[in-house]
């Protein structure tokens, strides 16, 4: 039996790319089964769409009552047969529905080394300018459980990428990319084949 994997993602979708192209590789153990995106234009409901898999544009557009939303997701998750949610660059806070429903099948990746350079408002280019701010020798990606709180669920996976002497937020960030779409394929791979 397949492990299904929803990816939630808010822009282009980067990482959901690295799945899709691993996943149907031998020895993958997932299939990305739906895709959701609190934006209607991003690139990563396009991409999902490119491949005929499942997309849905779920937001405070859709549902502007915060329990109705989350209620709308936990029945997309269902409705599909999901294993596992993966948020990847996903800019909204899951709510307590998908939570409850989900306690532990929920990662996200994250581009620091946390703890470090987690929490409200670290993403995207904050994370690399607090990261270059702290003077920082070493970054990378982090892989962890999502909880009610942002970025302080149990990391299970991490990648280190040198921070360079002449780097500015844009070549850590490409750096700190390219471990993400290593690191989350596998990581997935290896909960897939979790019994």
């Amino acid at each position: 039996m397949t492990f299904k994997v929803a990816v939630l993602a808010s822009h282009t979708g980067s990482n959901l790319r690295a799945l899709t192209a691993d996943a149907p590789l031998p020895g993958s153990g997932y299939a990305v089964a739906l895709v959701v995106s609190n934006n209607s234009g991003s690139g990563a409901l396009a991409h999902a769409r490119e491949l005929g898999i499942p997309a849905l544009h779920l937001s405070g557009r859709t549902h502007p009552d915060p329990d109705a939303l989350d209620r709308a997701l936990l029945d997309a998750l269902l409705h599909h047969g999901v294993d596992l949610v993966v948020t990847a660059g996903y800019l909204r806070r899951v709510g307590p529905a998908v939570l409850a429903a989900y306690a532990g099948r929920i990662v996200n990746v994250h581009p620091s080394l946390l703890p470090r350079h987690g929490g409200p408002g670290m993403h995207g280019t904050h994370v690399h300018t607090a990261v270059l701010a702290a003077g920082d020798t070493v970054s990378g990606a982090s892989v962890h459980h999502v909880t009610a709180e942002y970025d302080e669920g149990p990391v299970i996976a991490r990648r280190e990428v040198p921070v360079l002497p002449d780097d500015t937020p844009d070549t850590l960030a490409a750096r700190v990319l390219t471990a993400e779409h290593t690191l989350l394929p596998a990581t997935v791979r290896r909960l897939a084949a979790a019994p």
